[in-house]
C-alpha cells in the first residue's frame, strides 16, 4: 500500500470546504436537490457529516481506504443534484450560472471518482508501474 499523501490532501481540502458550506449555507444548496429525495434539508446537513466524517477517515490510516470508497460512492450519489443544477440552470449564490461552469463541473465528476480511490490505494491506473 503506498502513501498517497498529497492527493490524500488534496482531496481532504476540497471535501472539508465543500462539507463546511454543506453546513454553513444549508438553504444555498436546496434548490438544487432533486424532487424526489425526502427531507431536502436534512438531506443537505447529512451529506456535508458525510464529507467531513470522510475527511476523518483519511486522517487515520486503518479507515482510510474505506473513507476513500465512501466518498467515491458519495461523488455519485450527488450527481443528480449537479444535474438538475445545470439543466433547471437553478441560480446558486456564490457560483456561475454558465455552461462554462456547469459543462467542466459535470466532467470532472468521475475524476472525483477516480481521485478518492487512488488517493486511498483502491486504483493505480494510470499510473500504475509496469
Amino acid at each position: 500500500m503506498r502513501d498517497r499523501l498529497g492527493p490524500r490532501l488534496g482531496l481532504m481540502a476540497v471535501y472539508g470546504f465543500i462539507g463546511i458550506l454543506h453546513l454553513t449555507a444549508t438553504r444555498q444548496f436546496l434548490p438544487i436537490v432533486p424532487d424526489w429525495v425526502p427531507a431536502p434539508h436534512a438531506v443537505v446537513v447529512l451529506t456535508g457529516l458525510c464529507e467531513i466524517a470522510g475527511v476523518i477517515g483519511l486522517l487515520w490510516r486503518p479507515s482510510r481506504r474505506w473513507a476513500g470508497l465512501l466518498l467515491a460512492l458519495y461523488a455519485i450519489c450527488v450527481v443528480p443534484a449537479n444535474i438538475k443544477h445545470a439543466v433547471e440552470g437553478i441560480h446558486v449564490a456564490g457560483l456561475p450560472d454558465s455552461w462554462w461552469y456547469h459543462g467542466p463541473r459535470l466532467a470532472f465528476q468521475p475524476v472525483f471518482v477516480w481521485w478518492a480511490l487512488y488517493a486511498t490505494d483502491w486504483i493505480d491506473w494510470p499510473f500504475k508501474r509496469k
